[in-house]
């Protein structure tokens, strides 16, 4: 058996689809995998993933599905037919691959375009099937650098460009929140599972929130997540977190780190990371993480990050400053 030969799972991402979908379309429409060794299971060959984008790009502008199947299974697994020739009028007008709908994610990988794809349908399912599984092989930063972010930078330049794909956007975010959230989180030494509320005795771990007006939580959610594989504790308060109550929450917690994220200039207040240094309470680490911070303008002792691997490497050496390893 060749190796462009792809198991259900893969061609499922490489085509921005549930592999429900392909189930579905295998059982309904006959385009499933002809590839077949005795006491293995079938795999998705050249020719039956041509078939298959076919069939993706057609149901995609609106063919009804059982046309689309006609459509794909006409074209006899030709590469080149599956790109060529007339096409059938779609019932709904919701715009051609490689058009007004499309969604480039430039050198990005596999993952990235599947999840693209996934996303200019609001397929969910999809969303989340290629996202759990980038998270479960590759981890947090590298799905986070290689598959969401590039995804992301592309819905926001097509907003930008159209005032379109907020919808797209919205789904995605929370496609992608939730798909976070399903990392294990840190268990304790006693052998419970500690949460983000949960209180530690003598402080340890990382306080996350969003600057003072900042609504953008995904990024911490991203970096909560890395941490959290890691076997650091985290606790994330979330958006638009007011100086009084990160102060009150560091004073109840007693964090090794703060970690406080700004998107804009205009949320990034530096007399919150004032604030944090000269609390009664104050972290070994107060940490500015997103683009919002102007380096030039950091308060003396605040650290910057500029990527999440940094992020975790800094708040990592500040645990174990404080006395208090990661869990297990």
């Amino acid at each position: 058996m060749g190796d462009d030969a792809l198991s259900a799972g893969n061609a499922a991402r490489r085509l921005g689809v549930a592999v429900t979908t392909l189930r579905t379309w295998h059982q309904r429409y006959g385009l499933g995998p002809t590839r077949h060794v005795k006491g293995h299971h079938r795999r998705y060959g050249p020719e039956d993933l041509a078939r298959l984008e076919v069939m993706r790009r057609l149901t995609a502008e609106g063919v009804a599905p059982a046309e689309a199947a006609r459509w794909a299974a006409a074209a006899g697994g030709s590469v080149a037919s599956a790109t060529a020739g007339p096409r059938p009028s779609a019932t709904v007008a919701t715009g051609r691959a490689g058009g007004g709908f499309a969604i480039g994610v430039g050198a990005a990988g596999p993952a990235a375009r599947g999840l693209a794809r996934a996303a200019v349908r609001l397929d969910n399912l999809a969303m989340r099937e290629i996202l759990e599984q980038a998270l479960l092989s590759d981890g947090v930063i590298a799905t986070w650098d290689q598959v969401v972010r590039p995804v992301l930078a592309s819905v926001g330049d097509r907003y930008a460009t159209t005032a379109g794909f907020v919808d797209v956007e919205h789904l995605l975010s929370r496609c992608v929140s939730e798909a976070l959230a399903m990392v294990n989180r840190p268990v304790s030494t006693t052998g419970g599972a500690v949460g983000h509320g949960a209180a530690v005795g003598g402080g340890s771990g990382v306080l996350l929130a969003c600057a003072d007006e900042e609504q953008h939580t995904l990024p911490l959610e991203a970096l909560a997540a890395a941490l959290a594989e890691v076997g650091v504790l985290t606790r994330l308060l979330g958006a638009r977190v007011p100086t009084s109550a990160l102060a009150a929450a560091i004073g109840r917690t007693g964090p090794a780190a703060v970690a406080l994220w700004s998107q804009t200039p205009a949320t990034a207040d530096t007399g919150q990371l004032l604030a944090v240094r000269a609390g009664r309470h104050r972290p070994v680490l107060v940490l500015a993480v997103g683009p919002g911070w102007s380096l030039a303008e950091l308060p003396a002792g605040v650290r910057h990050a500029g990527n999440l691997t940094e992020a975790v490497e800094l708040c990592q050496a500040a645990e174990v400053a404080t006395g208090h390893p990661a869990f297990d």
